[in-house]
């Protein structure tokens, strides 16, 4: 068949009947200005908008997991329980850009361009027994909880596997070697494959992931039939509050330090204990910057520092703390003296209750009950 007859067949087969076609190109053959593509949730990483779009945290943990050795880190604990299988030097890091074009059928039509943004994609190699196997691999990180993350991930694979079909169908178009109708009408042969997309999504997070993991955790089945016929789609998560304490020990980078500060950071004394039985005392600046975005505890990240030691931001935490605790002391000390020789004036009849109570901040019946819980 023709190019010139198959654009008619196209326009008056399918096209008649849908006034929405998608179709997925390429990101480097659009030279147009392109917008962004809304998601909830989500927010524009592109170069040069800084703060108005990322946060700090975004910022340091994307920043972290680009790592080629933490990245490779995270999808070996995912996916090989934390044997080395993916070598970081294997990594080669690819344009996080997914682009769809939307094509609206009417009077008149408009070809609109739209993008959507990845945190990190990598391709990777996986050798085994000589043979070469390759994978594309995408992190999405989590500083809350995203109750539509199986939709959102569920369309960032959809593109990039769309994105694999029209490359394929470009080059067996550049080549002219359709064997059959069929071929030649979809573009994509029946020998040609694609490259498997893995997503995880890792939360920086200390409280525990209540989201939805999969598709059919966000429907309602009014009919219990309809869920064996309705797609599901799971999402991979490294939730750190899930992470089991011998767990963390499958991670080979510091990721392992990160997820454990984060899991322990709202007990100080468990997180003291953490750091202070680690073998790695010191971490990367990358891997400290985002402790404290997460966590809050003070450390110091002057521009020379390379290295930080932990076990002296968790002293410096561990006296600040105490710091408070003796501020606080002293305060409710002050306050219960106040309270003794008031209730003394009373009892002596210098002073009534209703004084008393007034000078105490407190209400009668509250003073009341503060005078006979003396006595007792």
């Amino acid at each position: 068949m023709s190019r010139r007859l198959y654009k008619k067949f196209r326009k008056t087969t399918w096209q008649r009947y849908y006034k929405y076609d998608i179709v997925l190109e390429q990101n480097r053959r659009c030279s147009r200005r392109i917008p962004t593509l809304k998601i909830p949730g989500r927010v524009d990483n592109r170069k040069g908008q800084g703060k108005e779009y990322m946060s700090k945290k975004d910022t340091v943990t994307k920043a972290f997991m680009r790592e080629n050795s933490v990245f490779a880190d995270a999808f070996n604990y995912l996916i090989f329980h934390g044997e080395k299988v993916i070598q970081p030097e294997r990594l080669r890091e690819l344009d996080t850009t997914e682009l769809v074009q939307l094509v609206v059928k009417g009077k008149k039509s408009s070809n609109e361009a739209i993008q959507k943004y990845r945190d990190v994609l990598k391709t990777a190699v996986i050798m085994e027994d000589e043979n070469a196997d390759y994978l594309l691999l995408g992190i999405e990180n989590q500083t809350d909880v995203h109750y539509a993350m199986p939709v959102r991930n569920m369309i960032y694979d959809a593109l990039q596997y769309g994105n694999q079909v029209s490359a394929i169908a470009a080059e067996n178009a550049k080549k002219k070697n359709a064997a059959t109708r069929a071929e030649f009408l979809s573009g994509f042969h029946k020998a040609d494959k694609l490259r498997p997309v893995i997503t995880l999504v890792v939360h920086f997070g200390a409280e525990p992931w209540d989201g939805a993991t999969s598709l059919h955790e966000m429907m309602d089945f009014p009919l219990e039939e309809m869920r064996t016929f309705i797609q599901d789609y799971k999402i991979h998560l490294i939730d750190p509050a899930a992470i089991e304490p011998e767990e963390l020990e499958k991670f080979s980078t510091s990721l392992r330090e990160v997820l454990g500060c984060i899991k322990y950071s709202k007990d100080k004394e468990k997180l003291s204990s953490f750091i202070r039985n680690n073998t790695r005392m010191t971490l990367e600046r990358n891997a400290a910057r985002v402790i404290q975005a997460i966590t809050n505890v003070t450390i110091d990240l002057s521009e020379e520092t390379e290295e930080v030691d932990m076990c002296k931001a968790i002293d410096d935490m561990m006296q600040d703390s105490r710091k408070e605790g003796l501020a606080e002391g002293m305060e409710k000390g002050k306050a219960e003296g106040i309270l003794f020789t008031l209730t003394s004036l009373v009892r002596d009849g210098i002073l009534s209750v209703k004084d008393a109570a007034f000078r105490a901040n407190m209400t009668e019946s509250a003073f009341e009950a503060a005078m006979k819980k003396s006595q007792a």
